[in-house]
């Protein structure tokens, strides 16, 4: 490309090519790379005897691309440049490179700001990563894309990106942490969260700001009263984590929205107004009680926090899969380039399903999938056979297993499948068994609900029982059971289990 020939020029590692003798003056500042629209523009004036006018309509064809436009264009400049005494095959070739430079050259005026625009923000994020990177992030807020992708950076340059809080966030991205402690991290921004809107939040931090931080959840709800936020605003910030201090269950915490909402109603009635920081007598109101319900298993928590957030934020579903997608000898997104660049023409990879854009061409239908693994997201393009045979499969939240061909340019990475599994029943075939650290004191009943649905197959189960008479007491069940990742995953996080091993 011209970028890596510029640089290799600028550094003396290659020589500069000039086209022609004549073009020397023009192009030697810039190494034989055409990079601004004026260079085009003096080619033609001192190698095909353009007028500047003339020229500047020649730089605009070639913008444009326009066939006919272009075929007149070629046979001006090459029969001025035959009058100038170029040879003509020549003079068609510097036409084809001239072309080639032109569809991507700047104006040297945009060239100079954008340049100045790219030191200064290249010397914050050298210099300052931590407030440059918030900076970004806040100024990008409503695009989930982007700042998906700032998350990855985050990671690559070791930065940490703490959760939404109620009592940490603030509307924006904000920076945590001194430089003299060598801890600063970034917390993520409560009006990122989806559907919670800018004006909401601000005003949830200005109450907080004021009168101290949100002891409960319905100490929240007091204080804010009625009309500030909504119930979809609510489940929202609860699915994203954002009350995760105040109530570590998000599930009995959603469920109790309505209770909330109208805690928040008789707040504001009792201290006579509907406005918002109605302190006053309704402060020492007897707080409702929240339903003894389990939480979400740990996969559906997590895909309820990418539902509010855009992306896995605090860990990723594909984690509980290490062992298995180890054994499938499965490439992380983040190193699809590193093998493509050592001659990789295929990779296998794991991922769930985020979205599928299904289009039709001529009658023939086909997918872009986006995906995601614990080390970013992914495309990857679906075509015929690859296509009709894994369409079922090629649904939000699904496993995917993906056998594809890499391909890459520049920076950029091309997946195209060739097949695709159904990575959980994958990984169910691997699973031979648990075994299941409790101690006496452990409720069960959790336990064996969790069994019961899951039926029966071919993993074991192996109990281990903390006493304090015997010490640990192996007990091996005779059924046997259909297990994954996901179900160990499930029984990991009940309470009282004290470890969950691979058999």
């Amino acid at each position: 490309g011209n970028i890596p020939k510029f640089v290799a020029c600028k550094h003396g590692e290659e020589q500069p090519d000039y086209m022609h003798d004549s073009l020397v003056e023009i192009l030697r500042e810039t190494y034989g790379v055409i990079v601004y629209q004026e260079q085009v523009m003096q080619i033609a004036q001192v190698l095909a005897g353009y007028s500047l006018g003339s020229a500047d309509l020649l730089r605009r064809a070639m913008g444009k691309k326009i066939k006919s436009e272009m075929d007149a264009q070629r046979e001006i400049f090459v029969q001025g440049a035959i009058e100038k005494g170029v040879d003509k095959a020549r003079a068609s070739q510097i036409f084809e490179l001239v072309a080639k430079f032109a569809d991507y050259g700047f104006n040297k005026s945009h060239a100079a700001a954008y340049a100045l625009v790219a030191y200064q923000t290249a010397y914050f994020k050298a210099n300052h990563p931590v407030e440059f990177m918030a900076a970004s992030m806040s100024f990008e807020l409503r695009d989930t894309d982007k700042l998906a992708a700032f998350r990855q950076e985050l990671e690559r340059i070791g930065i940490s990106l703490l959760p939404p809080d109620i009592n940490a966030s603030g509307a924006n991205f904000t920076v945590t942490g001194t430089a003299e402690t060598d801890t600063k991290a970034i917390r993520y921004a409560l009006a990122a969260v989806k559907n919670v809107g800018d004006m909401a939040m601000r005003a949830v931090v200005a109450e907080r700001d004021a009168n101290g931080p949100y002891t409960s959840v319905f100490d929240f709800a007091a204080r804010l009263g009625a009309g500030v936020v909504n119930k979809r605003q609510l489940e929202n910030l609860v699915r994203a984590g954002a009350f995760d201090a105040l109530e570590p269950s998000r599930r009995k915490l959603y469920e109790a929205v309505e209770l909330l909402l109208r805690h928040a109603e008789s707040a504001a009635r009792n201290s006579g107004q509907d406005s918002l920081f109605g302190a006053g007598p309704n402060m020492g109101m007897p707080e409702p009680i929240l339903p003894e319900v389990a939480d979400w298993p740990p996969l559906e928590r997590l895909n309820y926090e990418q539902e509010a957030i855009g992306f896995y934020l605090s860990a990723h579903p594909l984690e509980a899969y290490g062992s298995a997608l180890a054994a499938l000898k499965t490439t992380p997104c983040a190193q699809f380039l590193e093998r493509a660049g050592e001659g990789a023409s295929s990779i296998r990879a794991a991922g769930v399903v985020l979205n599928v854009q299904e289009r039709d061409s001529n009658g023939r239908r086909f997918a872009f999938v986006q995906l995601s693994d614990p080390s970013g997201s992914f495309e990857v393009a679906f075509f015929q056979e690859a296509y009709s045979s894994a369409r079922e499969l090629l649904q939000p939240g699904r496993f995917l297993l993906v056998q594809a061909n890499i391909r890459a340019e520049g920076d950029m990475i091309k997946l195209t499948a060739q097949s695709a599994d159904d990575l959980e029943v994958r990984a169910v075939g691997r699973m031979k068994g648990l075994e299941i650290h409790f101690s006496e004191s452990t409720p069960l009943a959790p336990l064996r609900n969790i069994l019961d649905r899951q039926g029966a197959g071919p993993g074991k189960i192996l109990f281990v029982v903390k006493t304090p008479q015997r010490g640990h007491v192996e007990v091996g069940l005779k059924e046997r059971y259909a297990l994954s990742p996901a179900v160990r995953a499930e029984i990991d996080a009940l309470p009282g289990i004290l470890a969950v091993r691979d058999l």
